[in-house]
């Protein structure tokens, strides 16, 4: 008997032995309330529904009322088993629905008010099957809202953390404290001097400077270091931590992490651990927070295979007008096609405005779009790089989609993503945070045209077809899926 049949029978009895004596396993799901976080939690969501669990999802207020109006009213009906739910976000006064939350201020509120209301909503749950739903009986829930790993305790059920980020990240909150003991960090306006210091203390992570490390290490933010520390420190409380990558990317640090975090369990990459649920009601539920733009697939339907930059910062990426027109004209000086993603907010403290001569020098081979659906953009036969902030999820669809990088990271775990892409899997060149145009334009070249870009588009060919190995059957994510499931999520916390 092969190692997958083995676990695929071994599932399928453990799950009768529960089902057998309780009702359906009913997981209650909830994100942090930032895009990247709400993208990874639904698709685990989806995922284990498919596995056969009921489940509530729990968004904020503000955010279901934005998913609402970016995708339209009916847009969040679910099943009968998929049930959406909300509680306030605890911001007052609340934000304007037409503004985007500001993390400084939104990430410690959740964080300090979520507790009451989700543990209300289960009690809520509970009392409800009695008319036919089934009573929670597992949490799965963003790891940096790990305070709700206390409801967990309450109600005996087992408490799931999701960490949307890398591995490489999650080691180096894990090592904070002693970096900080040993290196004298320096005052936020000397920083630049110290950002190529070799940082040789955290194990598993090679190769890495100071300016690697995640940004809120070294930026003066105490605020969001103290939050995710906090958070950090509550880990070994968790039934199970999913990491949403795969063993090949991360293997050293993983190896290191180990006698650290045993209950680590990698899931990833999970967009294709999604695309193998069959087509139902669920494959239309998304979670974009921005309105999709379907002429952008069009657009690359008529442009030529492997032709074209895609441009996206992320959600929550902003700079400067005078950085916004360097990129302009680094594109259109590169004269390589691009589909440019602007958000209305993408600049600070002002609307994103293009100069008319750019836009009448690329009017031939340029797309601006307000939102695009990434998977799909990444995948699509037209599209030969990715311009990215370097965002963990974006990440990810570029390794599935075997896409080469351009790198721009602007804070947060996007500087440690952007290293790992260029240095250890070969698959991006990073643009310097005070960008030029004639960088821009040289490295847009490159990628599209030099025989560095052709070596990166071979590496990033060869880590898509690891990320598929890992999410077949037999894959080492695909096992861990079944393992997480069957070893926690189906079993009664025991107290």
């Amino acid at each position: 008997m092969g190692t997958f049949t083995f676990l695929f029978n071994l599932r399928e009895k453990r799950k009768m032995e529960y089902i057998s004596v309780a009702k359906k396993p009913h997981a209650i799901i909830m994100p942090l309330p930032f895009q990247s976080h709400i993208n990874a939690m639904l698709k685990l969501a989806k995922i284990l529904h498919f596995r056969g669990f009921h489940i509530t999802f729990v968004n904020t207020e503000f955010n279901h009322q934005k998913l609402l109006n970016s995708r339209g009213p009916d847009s969040l009906k679910g099943l009968p088993d998929f049930r959406l739910e909300t509680i306030p976000d605890g911001l007052i006064p609340p934000s304007d629905i037409n503004a985007t939350q500001e993390m400084q201020a939104l990430w410690p509120s959740i964080t300090s008010n979520c507790l009451v209301p989700f543990r209300k909503l289960i009690t809520k749950l509970n009392k409800a099957s009695a008319s036919g739903d089934p009573p929670v009986s597992c949490i799965v829930v963003d790891a940096l809202l790990s305070v709700l790993l206390e409801v967990a305790e309450e109600f005996a059920i087992p408490g799931v953390l999701l960490w949307t980020m890398s591995a490489s990240i999650l080691m180096s909150d894990l090592y904070y404290q002693h970096i900080t003991e040993k290196i004298l960090f320096p005052l936020k306006d000397e920083i630049n001097e110290h950002l190529r210091m070799p940082i040789t203390l955290i194990p598993g992570m090679r190769d890495i400077r100071l300016k690697d490390l995640p940004s809120f290490f070294w930026d003066g933010n105490d605020t969001l270091i103290n939050v995710a520390m906090e958070a950090v420190n509550r880990f070994n409380r968790a039934s199970a931590i999913i990491i949403t990558t795969f063993d090949a990317l991360e293997r050293e640090v993983l190896d290191a992490m180990k006698s650290l975090l045993p209950a680590i369990c990698t899931i990833g990459p999970l967009q294709l651990l999604e695309q193998q649920i069959p087509n139902n009601q669920l494959r239309s539920l998304k979670s974009n927070l921005w309105k999709e733009d379907p002429d952008c697939l069009k657009w690359l339907d008529s442009r030529q295979q492997q032709s074209v930059l895609y441009v996206n910062f992320g959600s929550t990426t902003v700079m400067s007008s005078q950085q916004l027109i360097e990129f302009a004209w680094g594109l259109a000086n590169s004269k390589h096609p691009f589909l440019w993603v602007i958000r209305p907010d993408l600049v600070i403290g002002e609307a994103a405005v293009l100069p008319a001569e750019f836009t009448e020098e690329t009017a031939d081979r340029g797309m601006i779009s307000g939102w695009c659906p990434q998977e799909q953009v990444l995948s699509h036969s037209s599209t030969a790089g990715f311009l990215t902030h370097s965002g963990w999820n974006s990440t990810m669809d570029t390794i599935c989609s075997g896409v080469p990088i351009l790198s721009w990271p602007f804070f947060g775990d996007q500087t440690t993503n952007c290293r790992y892409s260029c240095v250890h899997w070969g698959i991006g060149m990073e643009i310097d945070k005070n960008v030029k145009r004639d960088e821009v334009e040289v490295t847009v070249r490159e990628l599209m045209e030099g025989e560095k870009g052709k070596g990166m588009r071979r590496k990033a060919m060869e880590w898509k077809k690891s990320a598929e190995e890992a999410t077949k059957p037999g894959g080492s994510s695909y096992v861990n899926l079944d393992k997480i499931i069957m070893e926690v999520l189906l079993l009664k916390k025991q107290v």
